[in-house]
């Protein structure tokens, strides 16, 4: 039995802002000094559920542009709440510094805790130990430049006209998935710059040259043609097409490359998100299940508190099965939740299985450490790559079907045996690579002296083509934007071969 010795923070539901502070500091308390966690200064913010719905409209961004879209989604949003039909997250949290969260005036004072526990040290702890996060976003300047953004495109409205700015803005959002920089890429350079520092380099090998080396036998070499200098000197191929028609497009005015630039910006700044959805989550309901059962422990929160915090933590864990009616695939929050106390219970109580798949941290007797470090270096699909155990494999039932297009029936694939748990492992990490997620579609040539024709590919994996109408749709909106004819390619990844084209030619704005 526990000696619950503290006085508790609160009885009953109400709150207010003195009762908040209190809150915070008891929780920031075991998330700091007992946990160890690293986080950004906090902002909390007391939002009506109003605000929240109009919060989910805009991607969660405080300060954001406006778009027809955004006003569609508050519409839709909104019906679904006044019909009962959807709930509204407690809360809502800013990868920024300082941290923003939002928490809704409706709440208890149980669930203000649990949120603050949640978002403001779970979440923010992971957005500032991250890699992806380190490496893609900036956490320090991204409301500033929202700040910036929303002014500007603003300005440009009035400058320029509501119309040809709402244009510019559908088909940047159409792009906006293959709008950012998976892996770092040299700058797309100017032709006729690279052309002067070709001239160069001919003209320094000119005056280095010998008769000497004319002796030496020279292994014969294909001569590069006028296509691999031009696709040399545009940085082709170039799986970012936002930069590369804020860079390159010929027709593009000056502020509308700055918008473009606005655009993949932000979706550069998501792009850490698409990846860390089960890590994230997981993150943030360790921490604030741990942050709440010690909060109980010390008696800062009655027994009764403590159960309606336990009711609501079970509802966001639940697994749905394949064959109920609220089944969306795998729950984000249970399966990252559910690995992170895996792996706390492999690092404390470890079986002979466990010291046998996990050798590492088996034993280890530190998870705290072992969590933070799997926080700080992985993603989901290595994460789940690597750490989800045969334990919880079979606690999920977990089992891997084949379904094969010229199969009349499905087949097992994969069971509970040291073959099948790997093949299981392997298979769900693969459903959250970002490679499978998205298309790999990239601009592989353009020919700016000709036809200005902007030729594009998609390698096709496992015979997945594009839906050839949204295909289509977007292909016209970046045809728009580059000004001439586009021509798309999908094709094999294995061996090249064509699957399908599509083509769209520029529209203007009266036609």
């Amino acid at each position: 039995m526990i000696d619950r010795v503290g006085t508790p923070l609160f009885e009953g539901g109400d709150w207010n802002f003195e009762l908040i502070r209190r809150i915070y500091d008891a929780v920031e308390d075991i998330a700091l000094n007992e946990m160890k966690l690293d986080v950004y200064p906090n902002q909390i913010e007391v939002i009506t559920a109003e605000q929240m719905l109009d919060a989910y409209s805009s991607t969660g961004m405080p300060l954001f542009y406006k778009h027809w879209s955004f006003g569609k989604q508050f519409l839709a949003n909104e019906m679904m709440y006044r019909k009962g039909m959807r709930g509204l997250a407690y809360e809502l949290v800013i990868n920024s510094d300082p941290c923003i969260s939002y928490i809704m005036e409706e709440n208890t004072a149980m669930m203000q805790t649990l949120v603050i526990a949640h978002a403001a040290f779970g979440h923010n702890h992971f957005f500032k130990s991250n890699y992806l996060f380190k490496q893609w976003t900036d956490a320090e300047g991204i409301l500033d430049y929202l700040e910036f953004a929303k002014a500007y495109i603003m300005n440009c409205e009035e400058r320029y006209g509501q119309q040809a700015v709402e244009r510019l803005l559908d088909a940047a959002h159409a792009l906006m998935h293959q709008g950012v920089h998976r892996y770092p890429r040299a700058k797309v350079r100017d032709l006729k710059a690279e052309a002067a520092r070709e001239a160069e380099r001919h003209a320094h090998q000119e005056s280095i040259y010998n008769v000497l080396w004319t002796t030496l036998p020279i292994e014969e070499k294909e001569e590069p043609t006028a296509a691999d200098y031009r696709r040399q000197a545009l940085n082709l191929p170039q799986e970012n097409i936002l930069y590369f028609l804020e860079k390159s497009a010929p027709n593009l005015a000056a502020w509308e490359r700055e918008i473009l630039r606005i655009i993949r910006l932000i979706a550069q700044y998501f792009y850490p998100q698409m990846q860390t959805k089960v890590m994230n989550e997981g993150a943030a309901t360790y921490c604030h299940y741990r942050i709440m059962t010690r909060l109980h422990e010390k008696g800062q929160i009655t027994d009764g508190a403590f159960m309606e915090f336990l009711q609501s933590h079970t509802n966001v864990t639940q697994q749905p099965m394949f064959d109920s009616g609220h089944y969306g695939g795998f729950n984000p929050y249970a399966l990252g939740f559910g690995m992170m106390q895996d792996i706390s219970r492999i690092c404390t109580d470890p079986t002979s299985e466990d010291r046998s798949w996990f050798p590492d941290i088996a034993g280890s007797g530190d998870p705290d450490e072992v969590m933070k470090h799997i926080w700080a270096n992985y993603r989901d699909e290595s994460f789940i790559g690597q750490f989800l155990s045969p334990h919880l494999i079979r606690s999920l039932k977990l089992f891997k079907l084949g379904d094969q297009e010229k199969e009349s029936a499905l087949s097992v694939d994969a069971i509970h045996n040291e073959r099948g748990y790997r093949e299981i492992r392997r298979t769900l990490a693969r459903q959250y690579d970002i490679g499978w997620l998205e298309p790999d579609i990239q601009i592989v040539d353009v020919d700016m002296a000709g036809d200005r024709h902007l030729i594009l590919e998609h390698k096709v994996t496992n015979g997945i083509i594009l839906a050839a109408e949204d295909a289509d749709q977007v292909l016209q909106h970046l045809a728009n934007l580059w000004g001439y004819g586009v021509r798309m390619n999908e094709v094999e990844a294995e061996n090249g071969k064509v699957l399908k084209e599509h083509r769209a030619e520029p529209r203007t704005s009266d036609n």
